[in-house]
């Protein structure tokens, strides 16, 4: 988790970031915005979302050509490279989990024996991160409505409960706490309103179940809190699954991990004699106590694993100031997507166009600008593609947690995401 607290101090620089900037190019005015080419970046994002790129998933062809192609950009705007060992890039290993389609969720009423069996893909979805070829876990399941312990806001949706060993159920994103002036809006005090805190995150919500010691973790998909429909969840977790590798194996990882769909979560609480709507209103509440659903879940997975070794890219402006060169300021957009799957309106490949083809563009482009602004930065300028964005936000976690230059002068960090 050291990491995430890392992560979460660059992102939290980001809205001085470009106040931060301003005092850096002070002199310089406005000329380093006006060397920004719109035609450029539209050019950028033709090349990197184009069918040839396929998608540009993580230890495809697709990542070959998109991380040459911006290590080309960046060299052709003049970034010296910016890995200290000369190179444009950072090597980010990592671990694909492949699980057999074949797998089926069930969920049995302990009081009746009533079963209810979901479908794989269309149903839900479910990996592991433990490097085993099989796994098996049977468990009861717990609601733990949006499971976040957030002392800033004083929240703690476990209030001391013992899930070791359960497979939790939680729900997507912040919890919705409305803003006790006017309930039409959301609290700005609590969860910072309608922006997404790292609580929404179902990175976060992972974590956080296997803080706990929980054997799985299952979120419910809802489109509109969501902002995407579940074939977006299906298409991005039903193919070959990443993380990095670790000395543990990923053993210190839920057992399972996964989505199910809304309408399944419903049935699932009826089979349990709840109401989902009922509980789901109740966990926008600091009073909220888990719920034990007296529902055992059984899952079977067969995974195909394999080790990879996938690029962050980084490019660097250096300072002009002698007493200020060795502290940094890092813009980052993520090069990955999520290749080719499922096909959607006669396509297959996933092209992403605007995640992220558009951050890299404009990342390349704003490299350009600052290597030609006149005065220069007095401090240094790292460009940052990063890869696995879309994976766990992985090509992230490896540089918090190996960063190229010490976090301790890395003052702030802005970064474009789709």
């Amino acid at each position: 988790m050291e990491w995430i607290k890392h992560a979460l101090c660059l992102m939290a620089a980001a809205p001085l970031v470009f106040g931060t900037l301003l005092a850096m190019t002070e002199a310089a005015g406005e000329s380093g915005w006006k060397l920004i080419s719109a035609t450029r970046i539209l050019e950028n994002i033709k090349v990197l979302s184009s069918d040839e790129y396929a998608g540009r998933a993580p230890a495809s062809p697709g990542e070959t050509l998109a991380t040459g192609y911006i290590e080309e950009q960046f060299k052709k705007v003049g970034l010296k490279p910016g890995n200290p060992d000369g190179t444009y890039f950072q090597s980010v290993p990592m671990v694909g989990i492949k699980a057999d389609p074949s797998a089926q969720l069930v969920f049995t009423d302990e009081a009746s024996g009533k079963q209810e069996t979901l479908k794989y893909a269309d149903d839900f979805v479910a990996w592991t991160k433990h490097l085993e070829p099989d796994i098996s876990i049977g468990a009861d399941m717990v609601f733990v409505g949006y499971g976040v312990v957030a002392p800033e806001y004083h929240w703690d949706d476990f209030k001391g409960a013992d899930v070791k060993g359960r497979i939790l159920v939680v729900l997507i994103n912040d919890p919705p706490v409305p803003d006790p002036q006017d309930p039409s809006k959301l609290d700005e005090k609590t969860f910072k309103g309608k922006a997404m805190t790292y609580y929404g995150r179902w990175t976060y919500k992972f974590e956080e179940a296997a803080a706990k010691g929980a054997l799985g973790c299952l979120i419910v998909h809802q489109t509109g809190p969501a902002g995407y429909p579940w074939g977006v969840v299906r298409s991005s977790n039903t193919g070959e699954q990443f993380s990095l590798v670790t000395a543990d194996r990923g053993m210190s990882r839920c057992a399972a991990e996964g989505w199910i769909t809304y309408e399944k979560a419903k049935e699932l609480f009826a089979l349990a004699g709840k109401d989902f709507d009922a509980l789901e209103k109740s966990a926008v509440n600091r009073d909220f106590h888990p719920v034990d659903l007296r529902v055992k879940a059984s899952l079977a997975l067969r995974n195909t694993i394999r080790t990879i070794s996938s690029k962050n890219v980084v490019g660097e402006v250096e300072g002009a100031d002698p007493d200020l060169r060795d502290e940094y300021v890092i813009y980052t957009a993520h090069w990955d997507h999520l290749g080719i799957g499922p096909e959607v309106n006669g396509d297959k490949i996933y092209h992403g166009a605007v995640d992220n083809a558009s951050g890299v563009a404009g990342l390349v482009e704003l490299a350009d600008a600052f290597a030609h602004v006149q005065p220069p930065p007095r401090r240094s300028i790292l460009f940052l593609s990063v890869t696995g964005e879309e994976k766990g936000l992985l090509g992230s976690q490896y540089y918090a947690e190996h960063p190229l230059y010490p976090l301790s002068k890395t003052l702030a960090e802005s970064t474009w995401t789709g």
